[in-house]
């Protein structure tokens, strides 16, 4: 996908590196010469301009965007890019940064905005969420950070199509809580076998994302999961 971000400080930048970590193209738009400074994500695109202004959304292209990202730290300017990309531009997801909670009840679709998040790693997960079935998507973190709630939707190509559940191997510090599919909730001791389309909610250790990938797309290790 092509994600649009506004705001290259901190969050912002962290937020494309995990993006483009996943393999997706960023654009970058910072307002602040300070804070432009395509040499921390080289393999962004990168705008010096502001993002609240219409011609510079038109001329690096936002609808062709699937997404935007709202990344500043001020609301006032989250909320008029969110307005632009959605309203102006047709861009299909809005993901908006909420610096002060108290002006969070203004971050709703009449801004334009369908995911308003605080975090950077909720960015991320707004994110994939637009991409569900096939991909990891963290839901929330635990006891501060240290586990993570994820959620997998399995494809029609899925190499854990066809086992059983109570056979999935994870790596430590992983385990599979339970699957649901359509209506039902299956525990992770079912010998039931997983089929397309099927949600696995796995608790993990913060840190083993890349051993999760590596069990679901077909390279298992690890213990089995209780």
């Amino acid at each position: 996908m092509r994600i649009g971000i506004a705001g290259a400080g901190a969050v912002g930048r962290s937020v494309a590196r995990e993006l483009i970590g996943e393999g997706h193209r960023v654009l970058l738009i910072e307002r602040n010469p300070g804070h432009y400074q395509p040499r921390t994500v080289p393999e962004a695109e990168w705008l010096l301009a502001d993002a609240c202004e219409l011609s510079a959304l038109q001329e690096c292209g936002i609808e062709m965007c699937d997404v935007v990202i709202a990344a500043t730290g001020d609301d006032k300017a989250n909320l008029a890019t969110s307005l632009l990309a959605k309203v102006e531009f047709g861009v299909a997801r809005v993901v908006a940064r909420v610096n002060n909670a108290r002006n969070e009840s203004l971050f709703t679709e009449e801004w334009g905005v369908d995911v308003a998040v605080s975090t950077p790693r909720a960015m991320v997960a707004s994110v994939e969420g637009a991409i569900d079935v096939g991909h990891l998507v963290p839901l929330m973190e635990l006891r501060r950070g240290q586990a993570n709630l994820t959620k997998l939707t399995l494809p029609e190509s899925n190499p854990l199509i066809g086992q059983q559940i109570c056979g999935i191997v994870l790596p430590e510090g992983a385990a599979l809580v339970a699957v649901q599919r359509g209506d039902r909730v299956i525990l992770p001791r079912a010998a039931e076998t997983l089929q397309a389309g099927d949600q696995m909610l796995f608790v993990t250790a913060s840190g083993i994302d890349d051993q999760i990938r590596a069990v679901v797309h077909g390279v298992p290790a690890g213990r089995r999961s209780r």
